[in-house]
């Protein structure tokens, strides 16, 4: 006989209570004094952007907790989100687990399935055997967007993966004001709009407060796990605008100043060796000097925006720490701080205002950008900024996110626990590696990695503690060597030297220049040693290819463009028609109809009295892009909006009482196979039909060729952020019975540019 959860029952049951004996079985227990965790992961964050890394961003919660902590100088990560959050999460190496490049697409191969391998339990779910219970909030990207619609699977959301309470987005970035959100397994509109002072940052942090304060409500004497991965400073960027402009003045000087005083706060902090060297721009960033007065003042707003995003989330993480120390939980709670990979460089070498337009082939010149240096950071906007600053945001470190030299990999780590850190305010020099993190939480709080969860045997971890080193400033670094690979990109670091190459993508990977560092001697990566050392660099090579082969890294592919194509094709398959109702929505994009670089018929079926009728039919997208079919003022209307380039057409007569169907039929008229670099696809048309009867139409080079917008999809209305020249939700009043959405079989997606869209949504 069980007990209900699968232990066999040890009272026994006679024919009444009198001869029966009860029993319970023992509730699991957390080890004694186990500390409660909070992980904070910022997005897109490079080595120097916070306050006491050198920055003069205003970061005072993190510098605090620094103070009253340790900063590690030597932490690093993946190169990329997705990959990076796996190996936090599970503490192996992504390639190990599933996720070697992102969770947007599966390649077909062992370590590239863009979803967490069972076997590789996560935190979470190691935690919870042992009693904790797990709270997210925030940034997932751990599991397939195709896999984020209303039908799951949800065996890949967090709640699926051992977090018992969540609160965030799935995919890799949402607006900040409009944001796609899901509480639990439920995708939700957001608590309020722009207009009412709504900010996701400040929406995270409340739900991180709400758990925590509802766990210690009901249960304080269980310890718990709240990870918060916060939007910041992923873009786009979005502050509140007296934030942002309050940081113009600081950055006026320039990236280049901006670098050297950030590498002398740096050597005067101890957080980088005096002897660091400061390595030349990064390829295709030019002397501040050399733009013009207009792009200097354009590009120092875009910084502005990034500076502020950052402001304004350490403004809202000291409330959540300020909990923690009223409810009297903060002595006795590990707090960890860092990011998930180096700063973006998918701003391009001018950086965007809304990069939805140029990723639509739509240019945005800095004419253009100026016109609009006010709205930068609002709420029309998806804004990031160019090569120069990312180069700054990562100094003294070579190259950018997506690359294994120390711009991509190499960030910001603090570690905060009173009750336990002596050394308050030090440095650790220490390599350290995002897959050595939950062996370290779990030797800080006594426990081991189970051998098997929920029945599933599990895989061994790959990281190693480095809990010694929170108390031993002496403690040496991981005795295992540690590999990177990123889109060809490949690196190895063993005993304080590193190996690494730079993949140009299409180019022979026999081809690619392997340089060799000191990084004991050399933390900036200048000094390459290759030619001085050939044999420790053949050995290093050849070690990476065995932990290449070993951690299911091969086979090498950097055809990523081609990759998202293909994933997209593979999902939608043959299917070419779609049927919604009314009441759907939160449709995510990547699982709403394709319906970029083809043609296709969109019909509305509605029910309308004699008043008429007004509102949304469907609409994919937000203020930034995106297309939406609309009633207004009795007229059927069609906006394609491109990047804020508006492409309206109005019927030219109001739309008739009753049972009708309104719609409208998109087709290529002229078509590249591909298209030109950089070029448009030819010239697109839009027919508004009322019960299959033209009444306008448009003609365009606009149109969605590489992506249609990160929000998605909803009917009868357009919540949050507006599409077009209405205000949200604007919700249809007649009877909307269906909408469908038949594709045409003529799609041919550029799949270079699809890649380069897709990059930059990272």
């Amino acid at each position: 006989m069980s007990a209900g959860s699968g232990t066999p029952f040890r009272g026994t049951v006679g024919k009444t209570v009198a001869d029966s004996k009860p029993w319970w079985p023992e509730a699991v227990k957390p080890p004694e004094g186990a500390p409660n965790i909070l992980v904070v992961l910022f997005d897109d964050v490079g080595f120097s952007d916070f306050g006491c890394y050198g920055s003069a961003i205003r970061t005072p919660t993190i510098d605090r907790l620094a103070a009253e902590g340790l900063r590690y100088s030597g932490f690093h990560t993946t190169a990329m989100c997705s990959t990076t959050r796996a190996a936090l999460l599970t503490g192996r190496n992504h390639h190990s687990v599933g996720v070697g490049c992102l969770a947007n697409f599966d390649s077909g191969y062992p370590g590239y399935r863009g979803k967490i391998a069972r076997e590789a339990g996560t935190l979470a779910e190691m935690l919870r055997v042992h009693g904790y219970r797990n709270y997210m909030v925030g940034k997932w990207h751990v599991t397939p967007l195709t896999e984020s619609g209303a039908t799951g699977p949800f065996d890949g959301w967090p709640l699926g993966r051992g977090f018992d309470r969540f609160y965030g987005f799935l995919d890799a970035e949402t607006d900040q004001y409009a944001p796609e959100l899901v509480s639990d397994n439920t995708h939700i509109d957001p608590p309020g709009t722009y207009a009412d002072g709504y900010h996701l940052t400040e929406d995270l942090i409340d739900q991180a407060i709400r758990f925590i304060g509802d766990h210690h409500a009901d249960r304080p004497e269980i310890p718990w796990l709240t990870w918060v991965a916060l939007g910041a400073c992923h873009a786009p960027h979005q502050a509140p605008a007296d934030i942002i402009r309050s940081y113009d003045a600081a950055f006026a000087h320039g990236w280049d100043v901006e670098r050297e005083q950030r590498l002398a706060r740096q050597k005067a902090m101890g957080l980088v060796p005096p002897e660091t060297r400061m390595p030349a721009r990064n390829d295709g960033v030019k002397a501040w000097e050399e733009h013009s007065a207009d792009e200097r003042r354009v590009f120092t707003r875009l910084q502005a925006a990034f500076a502020g995003m950052l402001d304004h989330s350490d403004r809202h993480l000291a409330r959540l720490v300020a909990f923690l120390e009223t409810s009297g939980i903060r002595d006795n709670t590990v707090i960890i701080v860092m990011s998930d990979n180096g700063a973006s460089q998918e701003g391009g070498p001018l950086g965007f205002v809304n990069a939805m337009g140029p990723f639509n082939f739509k240019p945005e010149p800095i004419a253009e950008k100026l016109a609009r240096i006010d709205d930068i950071g609002g709420p029309d906007t998806h804004s990031n900024f160019p090569h120069g600053w990312a180069m700054a945001s990562n100094t003294p470190l070579r190259r950018y996110k997506q690359n294994t030299h120390g711009g991509g990999i190499r960030d910001p780590f603090v570690i905060n626990w009173p009750k336990r850190i002596a050394g308050k305010g030090e440095l650790r020099h220490q390599f350290v590696h995002a897959c050595d993190l939950t062996p370290t939480l779990l030797e800080l709080i006594g426990i081991e990695a189970p051998s098997e969860i929920a029945g599933c045997p599990q895989m061994s971890l790959e990281g190693e503690s480095f809990a010694r080193s929170i108390n031993d400033a002496s403690a040496p670094s991981k005795s295992s060597p540690q590999y990177f690979e990123m889109f060809g990109h490949r690196g190895l670091w063993q005993a304080g030297w590193k190996a690494v190459s730079f993949h140009p993508s299409g180019t022979p990977f026999e081809n690619d220049k392997w340089e060799l560092f000191h990084l004991d001697e050399d933390f900036s990566e200048t000094n390459d040693l290759g030619a001085k050392e050939p044999e420790r660099l053949a050995a290093m090579i050849a070690t990476w290819w065995a932990e290449a082969e070993k951690h299911k890294v091969l086979p090498l592919d950097d055809r990523f463009g081609p990759r998202f194509a293909e994933n997209a094709a593979r999902f939608h398959g043959a299917r070419h028609h779609f049927v919604f109702h009314a009441g759907m929505g939160h449709v995510p994009t990547d699982v709403a109809p394709d319906v970029r670089s083809r043609s296709y018929t969109i019909e509305a079926h509605v029910e309308i009295e004699e008043r008429g009728a007004n509102g949304v039919l469907i609409s994919h997208g937000d203020a930034t892009s995106g297309y939406s079919l609309y009633v207004r003022d009795g007229h059927l209307v069609h906006d394609l909006n491109i990047g804020g380039s508006h492409q309206i057409v109005r019927s030219d007569r109001k739309v008739p009482s009753g049972a009708r169907r309104l719609g409208v039929h998109v087709e290529r008229l002229v078509r590249r196979e591909p298209p030109a670099k950089g070029s448009r696809t030819g010239v697109t048309a839009y027919t508004l039909l009322i019960d299959d009867e033209p009444v306008g139409s448009l003609q365009t080079q606009l149109g969605f060729h590489t992506l249609i917008s990160w929000s998605g999809l909803d009917i009868g209305r357009d919540r949050g952020s507006p599409v077009s020249h209405y205000e949200a939700p604007f919700e249809f009043e007649g009877r909307l019975l269906r909408v469908t959405v038949t594709m045409h079989d003529d799609q041919k997606l550029d799949g270079d540019a699809v890649g380069n869209a897709q990059m930059a949504r990272q």
